[in-house]
């Protein structure tokens, strides 16, 4: 099966046929930093770093490029209010995005441009649109004629007529259609600003990303991707001005991610449950984030809850005790013996693995699926384990096989042995028993047990479990575990 992604173009699931071939160019617009980064930032980041991954170990060469749009009406009303010059309150939130997705585990892209690195090649395109009869100049500023151009809205799949219907002119705008948008924007007192012909200004929000990617890219290239949002009228613009200018198609794949949602309702501050990044990685781990986002589809919506998160971690939970086992077996002296029925189980799921993981990523990269293909496989793990057998073959296979998907995935980075360990301190702090108690409770359990004095043992293990502490009896004494 070749890879194959659903194009917003389109509307329709095509198979994927780089300009070039064995080299992919993508662009993924990035965020406008004028504050934290919430969890829809987060949903779009780690998707296309997900597709970022899988091209690279499908075998392509791909620049990546995304982008920091570092001067907007946003930053300046930010710099305003708190009395620096914009590029203070830029700087501190590039910043901030980068460490924020440092902690997610993405890799870098090729290249992280920002606007203000791209005026004069803003201004060079600005100038090709007046030049070729596409746009025009209104006082200090320039806006996009969208009449100029017939295929205006074939990303959105609306009409011209229905949006100038609902269309408004702000004040202080001298359009010759109130769809037109600004491509350059004169100054206002105060303001930052750049020389060029038509005066003191700055770029409109859209054409940063067609400057910046025909410089880094060409004026044709392989994927543009971003949130659901950004088709109208970021993408939508993008595509009018770039095509506009050069008379060649902009991009040949479009791909958008769903919306986040929160406890079932749309994200937004208004409604008061908006959550940065930093705001949830204080409660979660990274890869349980990664991991949760990644279980369903990136094209769907996702539903951020409490209850959902826990069970993200629970599952990837399991899956690093399957991998924990792994290493405690292949720590061992090799086992002797004949081989069992969930030896041959493993060996026929692991050769299928692979296959199966390759054709639900090249289905539109499809996570979802991929990861009940890794939970069968742990399934298969564990009776394997259980039977206690020893081919040490077979566990490396299912090692090396588990550190592909992790490349791919960036999540199943750590030692597993570390990472749980990881899981249980978070939890533990979480706690309103000391650990220092629990210890103590378990050790007047233990000799209860041993005085065969079971209300009291159980009246421990209760109470302990009333207060989110889960014990757990071995051959090796009692251990305990946060629920």
């Amino acid at each position: 099966m070749s890879l194959k992604l659903y194009n917003t173009l389109t509307g329709t699931k095509e198979e994927f046929v780089p300009l070039e071939p064995g080299k992919v160019k993508m662009y993924v617009c990035g965020v406008t930093v004028y504050d934290h980064c919430h969890i829809g930032h987060a949903r779009a980041n780690v998707a296309f770093d997900v597709v970022y991954r899988y091209l690279r170990a499908s075998g392509y060469q791909v620049t990546y490029v995304r982008n920091y749009t570092d001067i907007d009406d946003k930053i300046i009303n930010r710099a305003n209010k708190e009395g620096v010059p914009y590029n203070v309150i830029s700087e501190r939130y590039i910043r901030t995005f980068d460490e924020d997705m440092a902690r997610l585990g993405l890799a870098l892209p090729t290249h992280q441009p920002r606007a203000t690195e791209h005026i004069d090649d803003i201004i060079r395109l600005v100038r090709t649109l007046i030049d070729r009869g596409h746009a025009y100049q209104s006082g200090g500023d320039v806006y996009f004629s969208v009449e100029t151009f017939p295929s205006y809205l074939k990303l959105s799949k609306r009409t011209l007529e229905e949006m100038q219907a609902g269309a408004r002119v702000e004040v202080g705008e001298l359009k010759r259609n109130p769809m037109d948008f600004a491509l350059w924007k004169e100054a206002k007192p105060g303001e930052p600003f750049w020389e060029c012909p038509w005066g003191k200004g700055r770029p409109g929000w859209h054409i940063e990303c067609s400057a910046m990617s025909s410089c880094l890219l060409g004026e044709t290239f392989d994927i543009h991707g971003g949130g659901r949002d950004l088709i109208f009228p970021h993408h939508e613009n993008e595509i009018a001005q770039s095509e506009a200018a050069t008379g060649k198609p902009f991009v040949r794949y479009w791909l958008h991610n769903g919306f986040v949602n929160i406890n079932a309702e749309k994200m937004s501050k208004s409604l008061g449950n908006f959550f940065t990044i930093r705001e949830v990685l204080d409660r979660y781990d990274s890869e349980v984030l990664r991991f949760f986002l990644l279980s369903a589809h990136y094209r769907s919506p996702i539903d951020f809850s409490d209850q959902n998160l826990s069970e993200a971690e629970v599952g990837l939970e399991r899956i690093y005790k399957a991998l924990a086992g792994v290493e405690e077996a292949l720590a061992k002296p090799p086992a002797t013996g004949a081989a069992g029925v969930a030896h041959a189980e493993l060996g026929e799921r692991l050769a299928a693995f692979e296959t199966r993981f390759k054709e639900a990523m090249d289905d539109d990269f499809n996570t979802a699926q991929a990861l009940g293909h890794i939970f069968d496989l742990v399934r298969s793990v564990n009776r394997f384990l259980a039977e206690n057998e020893g081919d040490r073959a077979l566990l490396e296979a299912v090692r090396a096989a588990v550190a592909r998907v992790a490349e791919v995935f960036g999540i199943f980075t750590s030692a597993p042995a570390a990472f749980l360990e990881r899981m249980q301190t978070r939890k533990a702090g979480e706690l309103t028993v000391p650990v220092a108690e629990i210890e103590r409770l378990i050790e007047e359990r233990t000799a209860a047990r041993k005085a065969k004095d079971f209300k009291r043992s159980d009246e421990i293990r209760d109470f302990l479990l009333e207060r989110g502490v889960a014990l757990l009896d071995g051959p090796q004494g009692t251990n305990w575990k946060a629920k």
